[in-house]
């Protein structure tokens, strides 16, 4: 018996605007096996910068947010956020999650947590990172996943400096990124940044290097789906979502 008679839903706490319609076009190809209900949370400025991205995932943004997904009928929750995640560390971001759990009273993970729990599901020890930031914040998304034991073997960083630039990058673009950032050894590119668009193109984006891609809009679903007790074996949605 289907123990989700209904879809898999995992409510989305997504700061301000990019790539949130990634999300309901990604519910429409998939013909309602899985539902992304999403709130915005209220961002101060957008600018990947330390400073600006401690402010994004502030307590109180969060909580905001939060108090606008408790009660509804869903199965987890995602704060869908790389960099408003992994600035806060390691222990910084299990707070995080932890915190938006006490309001909403389901599972609760963020993008960072979940390329973390991505890469050990397909076995990754070593990855290159194609990131949108600029080097002094993407440097502490590969700090982030050196303590969960996933080695970095480059960093690629293209100093975007706001995530309403990166929402306006196009396919060609995302994979010349994920191209330059490859290397030999890496056994996958993970591709940090929720405000870029990526759901339609994850197959394409394997192509072209041949290898795993993560990137940020993925592995959140697939995290909310896993914690939430969802299938996470979908089509069209790279190596993550066959295994």
């Amino acid at each position: 018996m289907n123990e989700h008679p209904r879809p898999t839903t995992v409510g989305l706490l997504y700061p301000g605007f990019g790539a949130e319609d990634d999300f309901p076009q990604l519910e429409r190809r998939l013909d309602g096996q899985v539902r992304l209900p999403l709130v915005h949370t209220p961002v101060g400025e957008d600018a990947h910068r330390v400073d600006a991205l401690l402010d994004l995932g502030s307590p109180e943004r969060l909580a905001e947010g939060a108090r606008q997904l408790a009660g509804r009928d869903l199965d987890s929750v995602m704060w869908a956020c790389t960099s408003g995640s992994f600035v806060f560390g390691w222990d910084g971001a299990r707070e995080q999650v932890n915190d938006v759990a006490k309001i909403v009273g389901l599972p609760v993970s963020s993008t960072s947590i979940a390329f973390v729990e991505a890469a050990r599901a397909l076995g990754l020890r070593r990855v290159a990172v194609a990131a949108s930031y600029p080097r002094e914040v993407a440097s502490h998304f590969v700090e982030f996943l050196r303590r969960g034991g996933v080695d970095v073997a480059s960093l690629g960083s293209h100093d975007i400096l706001t995530a309403a630039e990166v929402g306006t990058l196009g396919k060609e673009r995302v994979a010349a990124m994920v191209r330059a950032g490859d290397v030999g050894d890496a056994e996958a590119v993970l591709v940090p940044d929720t405000a870029m668009h990526s759901l339609a193109w994850l197959d394409d984006l394997e192509s072209a290097v041949g290898k795993p891609v993560l990137t940020a809009n993925q592995v959140t679903v697939w995290e909310g789906l896993r914690i939430g007790g969802g299938s996470t074996r979908l089509a069209g949605l790279g190596s993550l979502f066959r295994l």
